[in-house]
């Protein structure tokens, strides 16, 4: 009798592929560069936490999906972990920079929309430190997927 065997799509990495680590700072740079230029973007038509919170939520999908198919890929993930992590990373990352906006607001009463991009994309460097250990050791598993079988 045969058993036929569904697998996910994920995308594989070669062998001598780069540490996840890697990946993940790789990624990093590339949605931090999006999002500032978002922020710049939208930054003349909307105040400074708004531009910011248009351009998080612009990218944070996007991240979480590379992360998911390419940092962490063969690794076993909760869905419901992922997906809160994805609102989390939103939540974390909206609050935490509007609370560096208006802090520099507090020390520079008129700031550049540049300084403020670069002030973001420094707060945005530490808080993917953080999100790194929260995707490697509590949403991505080290044991690999198995396939399904159905019998």
């Amino acid at each position: 009798m045969a058993t036929a065997q569904w697998t996910e799509h994920r995308v594989e990495r070669p062998a001598v592929s780069a540490h996840p680590l890697a990946w993940y700072i790789a990624a990093g740079v590339v949605t931090t560069g999006l999002q500032e230029l978002i922020f710049l973007a939208a930054r003349p038509l909307i105040q400074s936490v708004a531009a910011n919170i248009l351009a998080i939520a612009l990218t944070t999908l996007a991240n979480t999906e590379f992360q998911r198919r390419v940092t962490f890929a063969g690794m076993r993930a909760s869905a419901w972990r992922l997906h809160l992590q994805s609102a989390g990373t939103f939540a974390f990352y909206a609050g935490y920079g509007s609370v560096v906006l208006m802090s520099l607001r507090a020390v520079v009463p008129a700031p550049s929309a540049t300084l403020e991009a670069v002030v973001l994309a420094a707060t945005s460097a530490l808080g993917g430190i953080l999100r790194f250990a929260l995707l490697r050791w509590w949403v991505f598993t080290t044991q690999e997927r198995a396939p399904r079988s159905v019998t």
